[in-house]
């Protein structure tokens, strides 16, 4: 990838990121997070992270932001545009970015993460099947014997076989909260129950 290309797609993300934040409008703000989706997803894409890529746009991108969208159609968008901003919550938020630049400044410069690139870390196939506890899969050890790494069959193994409780979790969080929505919604516009 040129580098003028990745300055591109890092400074329309960044951008986009800024806007969510900053926004007045949570429409804009949503459509904002959408925009800044999609750059992540072509960096993703830049990298050779198809897979990452693809479901960057399908899950954020796509659902996540219909699900966002949906919600704030249900709220009342005229009385949150007419709230003054305090200044605590701005400091607060700026205090927070700046011990987490430090954070992350700080592991990345003590693990030696930094001087690492693709030509000098060979990739680990055989401990990265390992991990799943399925590695005598007969699809992953052809896959292994070829050299090539199975994005999609390692993630989908580790997220439904180890981490499959962790994920009907989230998605019971996520149909709770469009619930609550919906309620609080109905609630505000047609006075106490």
């Amino acid at each position: 990838m040129p580098p003028l290309l990745f300055y591109l797609l890092a400074l329309t993300t960044l951008g986009f990121g800024l806007l969510v934040v900053t926004g007045r409008n949570p429409v804009t703000c949503a459509l904002s997070l959408a925009a800044s989706f999609t750059g992540l997803a072509a960096l993703f894409l830049s990298l050779d992270a198809y897979f990452i890529g693809i479901i960057q746009i399908l899950v954020y991108a796509g659902a996540v932001m219909v699900l966002f969208l949906f919600i704030i159609m249900l709220l009342d968008i005229k009385a949150e545009e007419g709230k003054q901003r305090s200044l605590v919550p701005v400091v607060s938020g700026i205090l927070v970015a700046v011990l987490l630049a430090a954070q992350v400044s700080a592991v990345v410069s003590s693990t030696g993460i930094a001087s690492k690139n693709a030509q000098n870390t060979p990739l680990a196939l055989s401990d990265a099947a390992g991990k799943l506890g399925k590695a005598a899969l007969p699809t992953i050890t052809k896959d292994l014997k070829e050299g090539t790494l199975p994005d999609a069959k390692l993630i989908g193994f580790t997220l439904f076989d180890r981490y499959g409780f962790h994920l009907q979790v989230v998605g019971l969080l996520l149909l709770v909260g469009t619930v609550g929505v919906v309620v609080l919604s109905k609630r505000e516009k047609g006075g106490a129950p």
